[in-house]
């Protein structure tokens, strides 16, 4: 049945922050993962769908579909080498450290993404959902270079605004729903500070170190692997989030969606019976196809 973030959103800007982490998992021997899932954070996680934080140094995968959400891959700086990113919109990338890919899937589209032999690539995969007035669209794609991308400094912190906007800095733009991602870098004992707009919601992770965050009523520590969801409710929300060590973070802020939505590995849609639909619509070859080398 399909889940309703609506209900489970309805009283989020008022609930305790409580850190939670992400569940191991990995697949053969060139892939370890944490996974965070929608259903971890009672729907205060929407748009999100899903964050699997990862490490991939061969090929596992292989070309896979996706519709009626977006694919984002979020490579960080000490990634080695390149990413191979190939869909069936014809795009042929190699994504490096630090850059941003963003495709948005559609009523359907085929990707793979693996790294070039000797590479190590060390990432985000972010399942976000799309409106339902979006699950038909054509699928199209967005790729932010690293050296695109704005750099926010001060004293003891470096945020790369990979896209979306934070203290009056700009980056680029979603392809579909609006995001603003920040990937932050503390000095021991710096402090960071960041407003969640009124009606938006960030999940924050803990890539690397410990860190405290405090709100306008609430504060929390995460340890690495660990993330919290702050939702702004009616009005903006200050956060400032301090090192207490040298720490590694990123933050994923939007507007949640409060809708329901049926999801069932690579789809999501608004029914079962749409999800079914594609799965048969991807055997059937419909979704789109590349090359495998």
């Amino acid at each position: 049945m399909p889940y309703d973030s609506r209900e489970t959103l309805e009283n989020a800007d008022s609930r305790k922050l409580m850190p939670v982490y992400g569940k191991p998992f990995s697949v053969g021997t060139g892939f370890k993962a944490l996974n965070f899932t929608h259903a971890m954070f009672s729907g205060s996680m929407d748009p999100i769908i899903m964050v699997d934080h990862f490490t991939m140094t061969e090929p596992t995968f292989g070309p896979h579909a996706h519709a009626g959400l977006s694919a984002v891959s979020i490579l960080f700086e000490d990634s080695e080498g390149p990413f191979s990113n190939k869909d069936s919109l014809g795009n042929d990338i190699e994504l490096m450290p630090g850059d941003l890919y963003w495709l948005k899937a559609g009523r359907g589209a085929v990707h793979d993404e693996k790294p070039r032999p000797g590479a190590r690539t060390h990432a985000l995969q972010v399942f976000v959902n799309l409106p339902a007035r979006m699950k038909y669209d054509e699928p199209c794609s967005l790729h932010v270079k690293a050296s695109d991308m704005p750099h926010i400094v001060g004293d003891g912190y470096r945020a790369r605004l990979m896209l979306g906007q934070s203290g009056g800095h700009k980056g680029a733009n979603s392809p579909a729903h609006p995001m603003t991602i920040l990937d932050v870098q503390l000095d021991e004992g710096a402090s960071f500070a960041h407003q969640i707009p009124s009606g938006q919601t960030a999940w924050i992770l803990s890539v690397d170190g410990s860190l405290g965050l405090q709100n306008n009523q609430s504060s929390l520590s995460l340890d690495a692997g660990s993330s919290v969801t702050v939702c702004a409710g009616d009005s903006s929300c200050d956060l400032i989030i301090g090192g207490k060590s040298r720490v590694h973070f990123v933050l994923l802020q939007a507007e949640p969606l409060r809708e329901p939505f049926v999801q069932r590995g690579p789809f999501a849609m608004s029914t079962e019976q749409e999800v079914d639909a594609m799965f048969a619509a991807h055997a059937a070859g419909e979704l789109g196809s590349i090359d495998k080398t």
